[in-house]
């Protein structure tokens, strides 16, 4: 029998603690979130790998979906400085581990998803977990969720070569968007912040994740 728990300290102590996670409501969300209830069962052995994990397989025009790598989750998630009674929005959450986690360092939080299969899936391990403070909502993902806006933080769940400027509106004053940015070959994880109607951008780590559907920048488009 696998001992996940064991598997989650060593995930811990060999991915996330030594590369600059020293946020101690993520390291503790981390070790706490049975990461393995989110894989599949035929791939469960394979949840605490210091990669990125596939939960479906691209098939008939539908995109692969994957957890990411827990190391470049938990930097990103650092990078967002959550509080404690943030409103948080969780775009391509999954089967939704990324969401859980939020729910550990934040007040509130929406955590979109445009499968219907995953979405019902993510409902029903964040209600056997008891995560009360995450909703699950469903819609295009680069449409964010502004029935719910404004947001104090946005994560976007996998790589993107755009951030469309409807997401970017969602954010309250200050608020922060962190997603991992692709540009040609390379990919950078970058906070975005909001000051009245100006966005910034800061480069925080290098990082190589599974892109996030809809977010491609269209033909032609100039960095």
């Amino acid at each position: 029998m696998i001992d996940f728990a064991r598997l989650r300290q060593a995930m811990v102590d060999g991915q996330i603690r030594v590369n600059d996670v020293t946020d101690a409501g993520v390291v503790a969300a981390m070790l706490e979130l049975p990461r393995e209830r989110f894989v599949p069962e035929a791939r469960r052995e394979l949840a605490y790998l210091d990669d990125d994990l596939l939960i479906r397989a691209g098939a008939a025009g539908r995109p692969a979906r994957y957890l990411m790598e827990p190391m470049v989750l938990a930097k990103l998630v650092q990078a967002l400085e959550l509080k404690a009674d943030d409103r948080v929005l969780d775009v391509g959450c999954a089967t939704g581990y990324s969401a859980a986690l939020l729910g550990r360092l934040a007040g509130t939080v929406f955590a979109l998803e445009e499968d219907p299969g995953l979405a019902e899936t993510a409902m029903r391990l964040l209600a056997e977990l008891k995560v009360a403070n995450v909703r699950v909502v469903t819609g295009a993902l680069a449409a964010g969720w502004p029935a719910a806006a404004p947001y104090d933080a946005i994560l976007l769940d996998g790589a993107v070569e755009l951030i469309p400027q409807a997401m970017l509106a969602q954010l309250k004053e200050g608020g922060r968007l962190g997603a991992v940015v692709r540009s040609g070959s390379a990919a950078r994880a970058t906070i975005y912040a909001r000051t009245g109607a100006s966005f910034s951008a800061r480069p925080v780590f290098d990082a190589a994740v599974p892109p996030l559907p809809g977010f491609a920048a269209p033909q032609g488009f100039v960095f």
